[in-house]
């Protein structure tokens, strides 16, 4: 019997429904792979690219909660910096102006200066509190007057010294201009009946600077007595 050439083999082969069917799979097979390959790369690009992402986003937050810490609990310091204020008012703003003039008086009276020409005026009323201004002018030994400086500064009554000036000496007595505030409340500063503070009202004509200026011819008037 003849065996068919392998031209005529290859023709039947080709000509067979099967080897078309193994053709068309692996075809289907390659594109198969080639798409999962493209996919693979495509996720692994698109995952990295999400890390860095994701990786900037905390990064931001970070930043952000860093920046907002300082105002974690500020609701609650701006309260409680709001009762230490107002218990130090409760313990160290007198009621009336009559507490303030009393105060003094009893200091002076236990350092053993001399005080004249004393005048107490005040300023525009605050939000909270009316500055109280007293001028006066002291006499006294230099330990008679460090005496009463410092109880005045050491005192409950919240006192500030805003300015001091030796206007004479005579022996062993210093003479000194002495310009003094305490506060009050607004209503309490109102009822005192207090005439309002001379710079405190002149201040928008005379310059700041100049307003001592005009005080010490009524204290070289108490040098001559």
């Amino acid at each position: 019997m003849k065996k068919p050439s392998s031209s005529a083999l290859w023709r039947e082969r080709l000509a067979s429904p099967l080897t078309w069917h193994y053709v068309g799979a692996g075809i289907l097979l390659l594109l198969v792979i080639g798409l999962s390959v493209r996919v693979g790369m495509d996720w692994a690009a698109t995952n990295g690219r999400s890390t860095d992402a994701l990786a900037e986003k905390q990064m931001e937050l970070k930043s952000k909660e860093l920046q907002t810490a300082p105002l974690r609990g500020l609701d609650k310091r701006v309260e409680e910096a709001r009762s230490q204020m107002l218990a130090f008012y409760d313990k160290r703003i007198p009621p009336n102006y009559s507490s303030i003039s009393d105060r003094v008086g009893e200091l002076q009276v236990k350092s053993g200066v001399r005080m004249s020409r004393l005048q107490y005026t005040q300023n525009p009323p605050g939000a909270d509190l009316t500055e109280i201004s007293l001028d006066a002018g002291i006499s006294g030994t230099y330990p008679q007057i460090m005496h009463f400086i410092n109880s005045l500064e050491r005192d409950q009554t919240f006192f500030v010294i805003r300015t001091m000036a030796l206007t004479g000496q005579q022996g062993g007595l210093v003479n000194l201009r002495l310009r003094l505030s305490a506060w009050l409340r607004p209503a309490d500063a109102e009822a005192s009946g207090l005439p309002p503070t001379p710079d405190a009202t002149d201040s928008g004509s005379q310059p700041a600077e100049t307003k001592p200026a005009a005080a010490p011819a009524p204290v070289r008037a108490k040098e001559g007595e």
